[in-house]
């Protein structure tokens, strides 16, 4: 496979409510004086995650363990992808989960804020799968292929396809500002069908090919048996899940004691349960020193 070029910057999961949901959830439950700085004094932590298996979970364990030593934890779930970064941007909350390191520092960017990745949860990879065909190549001119259609994801399936030869894209475009408009070649006339990410799974019996996130896959009882194509590790990097804070609360008590309790034995005992271990977890990598590989991956 090729080396890719991405940019810092991403879009991922499904489209969500605007940045108003924030004030209209009932999130101003702390002020920004009561999230603290992270002082030694300061025994409280308050998350914000996404109501999610893998994200779920693993917060419930770390919590569990958080508390027992003497940490009073405070967790709001919700399901969007735009209250988490408002939330702990304005001090409401201490740190989030439920992003890759792309997303959120595209979420920076758009809305001029400074958080940061404090540590690698686990990794989301993808590819692309079929019930009909078990080569890139056996698939027939005119195959119907079915993309996330958010763009960060939508672009990784489309390079998946560049580097097997099947389509070309516009030359230097990154892969998270890549969508067919960026297809150039499409000598097989394959049909793209967008469809929301957490919809793919339900929709690939009805098509030739689609991408899946790796977990997804798997809760489909899919293997590598049905991969035409899979992402490789350097490509994977800038969709690893992270926790994030602002700058800080980096390096405080309060961040050491939550990667300790996120990245424990009894979290990874969860993952490693979890559909036979299927996601990866790169907790000896640091994201703050990865920044540069999400340039050059």
């Amino acid at each position: 496979m090729q080396r890719r070029s991405f940019l810092t910057y991403a879009l991922a999961g499904v489209a969500c409510a605007g940045v108003s949901v924030l004030s209209g959830c009932g999130l101003a439950g702390g002020a920004a004086a009561s999230a603290g700085k992270g002082g030694a004094s300061d025994k409280t932590i308050k998350l914000i995650v996404t109501e999610s298996a893998p994200y779920q979970e693993p917060t419930k364990i770390a919590q569990a363990l958080l508390e027992k030593d003497g940490w009073a934890v405070t967790v709001k779930y919700v399901t969007d992808i735009i209250q988490p970064n408002l939330a702990v941007a304005q001090q409401e909350y201490d740190a989030n989960f439920f992003q890759h390191g792309a997303y959120l520092q595209q979420f920076n960017t758009d809305k001029n804020l400074d958080l940061v990745g404090l540590f690698y949860e686990y990794g989301s990879p993808g590819g692309i799968y079929s019930l009909k065909y078990t080569s890139l190549d056996d698939l027939p001119k005119g195959a119907k292929i079915a993309l996330p259609v958010d763009p960060a994801n939508n672009g990784r399936a489309l390079f998946l396809l560049r580097d097997a030869g099947l389509i070309t894209l516009t030359k230097g475009v990154d892969v998270i500002h890549t969508s067919q408009r960026n297809i150039t070649s499409n000598p097989l006339e394959f049909e793209f069908v967008e469809v929301d990410q957490q919809s793919l799974k339900q929709t690939l019996p009805d098509v030739d090919a689609a991408f899946l996130f790796v977990r997804l896959a798997a809760e489909s009882n899919l293997t590598a048996k049905n991969q035409l194509a899979f992402e490789e590790d350097a490509d994977q990097i800038p969709f690893r899940c992270v926790v994030a804070g602002r700058p800080d609360f980096a390096g405080t008590e309060k961040a050491l004691a939550l990667q300790a309790a996120y990245q424990s034995p009894e979290v990874r005992a969860w993952y490693e349960g979890y559909i036979g271990g299927i996601l990866p977890l790169p907790w000896e990598e640091d994201p703050t020193a990865e920044l540069e590989k999400w340039l050059s991956a």
